[in-house]
Formats: C-alpha cells, sequence, structure tokens
C-alpha cells in the first residue's frame, strides 16, 4: 500500500500543480495552427491530439487551423502538376488549387478529425468556404515595387464565427482548414488558398479568444538568429513589430499572424515548438513555456508571464 501511495503522489502533484491555470483558462476559447513536424510525424499527431482533447474536457474551447503544404506539394508532383514560386508563395492555377481543396478538406482535415474522435465524438471538420467562415480577396505580392500575379492565393478580409460559435456551444472542436469563399465581383463560388497562420490568426481575434498558439518547427523566435539560438520568451506587440523587417521569410506570417491577433483581442500570441511532445499543455498549464509569447502594448508591459 505505502508503495502504491509513494509512486502515485507525483501524479497529484503534477495535477494540482497545473489547478491555477485550470482555473484561469476554464471557458476560455484557444485557437491552435497546426503544422511543422506535428502534422507529419505519428506520434507527434496522436500527441497533439491527445492535448486538444485535454483542453477541451478541461474546460477550455479549443479551435484547431491547419494547412497542409508538405501534402500538397507531394500531390501536385503525383499529379505532374509543378510547383512555382514567386515572392515565396505557391503560385496557385485553378488545376493546383483542386488539388489544395482536395487535399486540405478530404485528406489532412479527416486525418485530424479521426485522431481526435479516437477521443470521444468530438471533432467537427470544415472549410473557410463553410458558412461563409473565411472570405478572401485575391492576393498580389509586391516584387521590385509591382504587384503579380500568384493565381488563386488569398488575403482574409473577412469572417463569420457563427458556424465555430454554434459547434462550440455544442461541445464539439472545430478543425478549420485554411480556404476562404472569394468575395472578388466576377469571382464569386470560387476559392481561394489562405496562410494558415494569417487565417488562424484572423479567426482567433473574430472569435475573441484568449490565445493564439501557432505551432512550428522552431523552439520560438530567435534572439539573434543565427549566431545565437537564445529564444526570446516574451514580447510586446511594439517590440515583435521593430523586429519584423528582420525575420526569416517562413517566421513572418507566424509573427505578423501573433501580432494581427494580439492588437485586435487576443490576450496572448504563443509560437511553440510542434516537435515538443505535449508541447501545447506545457506551454498552457505550466511555468515552463516552451515557445515565445506575444502581448499586447500597454500598462502590463514588464509584468510577469
Amino acid at each position: 500500500m505505502s508503495t502504491r501511495k509513494h509512486t502515485a503522489l507525483p501524479k497529484a502533484q503534477i495535477l494540482i500543480e497545473a489547478l491555477p491555470w485550470l482555473t484561469r483558462h476554464r471557458g476560455k476559447t484557444v485557437v491552435i495552427k497546426f503544422g511543422g513536424n506535428a502534422m507529419v510525424d505519428d506520434e507527434l499527431k496522436a500527441a497533439f491530439a491527445q492535448d486538444v482533447v485535454f483542453l477541451h474536457h478541461a474546460g477550455l474551447k479549443p479551435v484547431v487551423v491547419h494547412g497542409g503544404g508538405p501534402q500538397i506539394s507531394a500531390q501536385l508532383d503525383r499529379q505532374g502538376l509543378v510547383s512555382e514560386f514567386k515572392a515565396g508563395l505557391r503560385v496557385t492555377t485553378p488545376e493546383a488549387m483542386d488539388v489544395v481543396r482536395m487535399v486540405l478538406a478530404g485528406q489532412v482535415q479527416r486525418e485530424l478529425v479521426g485522431l481526435l474522435n479516437e477521443h470521444g465524438p468530438l471533432a467537427v471538420g470544415l472549410t473557410g468556404e463553410d458558412a461563409h467562415t473565411i472570405t478572401a480577396t485575391r492576393h498580389r505580392p509586391l516584387i521590385d515595387g509591382e504587384p503579380v500575379d500568384i493565381g488563386r492565393v488569398g488575403e482574409v478580409t473577412a469572417i463569420d464565427t457563427g458556424a465555430v460559435e454554434a459547434l462550440l456551444a455544442d461541445g464539439r472542436i472545430p478543425v478549420v482548414s485554411s480556404i476562404a469563399r472569394s468575395q472578388d465581383e466576377g469571382d464569386k463560388g470560387n476559392v481561394y488558398n489562405v496562410n494558415a497562420d494569417t487565417a488562424a490568426a484572423a479567426l482567433a481575434a473574430a472569435l475573441g479568444a484568449e490565445t493564439l498558439m501557432v505551432l512550428t518547427d522552431v523552439e520560438g523566435l530567435y534572439e539573434d538568429w543565427p549566431r545565437s539560438d537564445e529564444v526570446i520568451s516574451r514580447l510586446t506587440a511594439a517590440q515583435l513589430e521593430k523586429l519584423l523587417p528582420e525575420l526569416s521569410s517562413g517566421m513572418v506570417p507566424k509573427m505578423r499572424g501573433c501580432l494581427h491577433a494580439v492588437r485586435n483581442g487576443v490576450h496572448t500570441a504563443r509560437v511553440i515548438d510542434g516537435r515538443v511532445q505535449h508541447a501545447i499543455l506545457l506551454e498552457i498549464f505550466t511555468d515552463e513555456g516552451v515557445g515565445t509569447m506575444v502581448v499586447p502594448d500597454g500598462p502590463t508591459q514588464g509584468a510577469p508571464a
């Protein structure tokens, strides 16, 4: 009996340590952008699903947003469609858009919904097209000061949270694919591929989420990369805005998304290392964060996280 007590005690201590965070976050909406290695590694995928279900049962309201770059590239290759990139963005032809839609809604989303639903009838998949959840206009990036056409790539212009809020009210976990309906005149009924980091940030702001969490393949935002691998654990929106021009292209949409979120009502935005199993739980329920947290500007600057 005494041995059993001894071995079980650490479990009780871990649960008690989580109590302040459980109390603080109960009933709050958390938007999680699923991507990186966590999306392609089977063990990390399973751990991610466990984390999201844990949040749900702990009284939080998780919403998952996902893209699927690696899976899209693989399917385009299989179909003999060449991936062309301009300004770091995939040129999405109508043929490529058909593949994007098929992969995101028919493959990546289905797998993720299935993993979550191994733990109960919880997850419901939808795309940004459904119930006008995400609306976008054609994105034309500037190259040498000139706008360039990169096809069916969208810039988010509006979010309708109705369907997502209805699912949350019903005790479900919405899983949203980053495809948007077009608002452009003469293009109604068509869809755009939108950056999943951007979509997650826009949805978090529209929902008034407590937190936006972006899974990535690095430890967080580095202080002085590549000269140092020291991670910035916390910074304000103003501090982040100053750093944006110096960031690597892959981190820009993630950090722009975090900036948009905290400047539009989200209390904290975090970029976390999706290569760490249960990174979400570590970030939400412990002092030992595994990434970079962005907070709004204001009187709380300098306060402990």
